[in-house]
């Protein structure tokens, strides 16, 4: 068992929900992406995603891109972000999603990126643009690592491409809970419970919400709805804005931990 089902099934049993956060890796050093990731770990943060910045990041609003081009102007690699993982897992067990684009893999090799992957501690993959049809050239190296190919489910997503979808996902499913780019629009409940209701009725693997989630009151009006919330450009934002700052880490933290809190706090 993997850590990201483990950390799951864990808090499945304990009645609770998973906090995900995403920080953009290299923004803005690579050495103080590893103290946010390790000072996220020790604010109670149940899984992190690790974004592998890229010149043309589609699907992400302008705070990501931004980020993402900060990251690249400081020389940020695939291979450098991979050696930054297996750092942080000398003293870390929170599971660590890599989330980006098809090209910087594909640049880097998809088998040898496999095998480095797994030799670095990853535990799972979010590739934006590589749908499930397209998705084997890539999980033919990566499924037998044992790395999770975590999905997207879009609002327009219908039922029986859900059950497609589903039924090859592994670690949890990632509901996008606007139609656009990250970061540019706020989420509403209704139709965000609505939906994952009808997508809950053809899988079992859990659901965490994402996209224009920035507050503690957001978080824990989509809570009761999904099995974790997804927190990415708030975060970013506030690396930005901490940046050069020394209390960087602990304000970011500060801020994961108000939200584990309130998605742990009863309506």
């Amino acid at each position: 068992m993997g850590r990201i089902e483990q950390r799951f099934n864990i808090l499945k049993e304990k009645g609770e929900k998973a906090l995900v956060i995403y920080i953009t890796a290299g923004d803005p050093s690579l050495e103080q992406t590893k103290e946010i990731a390790l000072g996220l770990d020790a604010a109670g943060v149940d899984c992190l995603e690790i974004g592998v910045p890229f010149s043309d990041p589609t699907a992400d609003g302008p705070i990501i891109q931004a980020a993402s081009q900060r990251a690249l102007k400081n020389g940020t690699t695939l291979a450098a972000i991979l050696a930054m993982i297996e750092s942080i897992r000398k003293t870390s067990e929170i599971p660590i999603v890599l989330f980006g684009y098809y090209n910087p893999i594909l640049s880097y090799g998809p088998e040898r990126f496999a095998a480095r992957a797994k030799e670095a501690g990853v535990d799972g993959i979010l590739v934006v643009d590589l749908p499930p049809e397209e998705a084997a050239e890539l999980r033919q190296y990566t499924d037998p690592k044992g790395i999770d190919f975590i999905s997207l489910i879009a609002p327009t997503t219908n039922t029986e491409r859900v059950k497609r979808i589903a039924s090859h996902a592994t670690g949890f499913l990632y509901y996008i809970s606007i139609t656009g780019v990250t970061g540019t629009a706020k989420p509403q409940v209704e139709e965000v419970a609505k939906d994952i209701k009808r997508i809950r009725t053809v899988t079992e693997l859990p659901l965490v919400v994402g996209f224009g989630i920035s507050t503690p009151q957001q978080a824990k009006e989509i809570a009761p709805f999904a099995d974790g919330i997804v927190i990415g450009s708030a975060v970013v934002r506030m690396i930005d804005e901490y940046s050069g700052k020394f209390d960087l880490v602990t304000q970011v933290a500060h801020y994961a931990r108000q939200i584990k809190e309130a998605i742990s706090l009863p309506l």
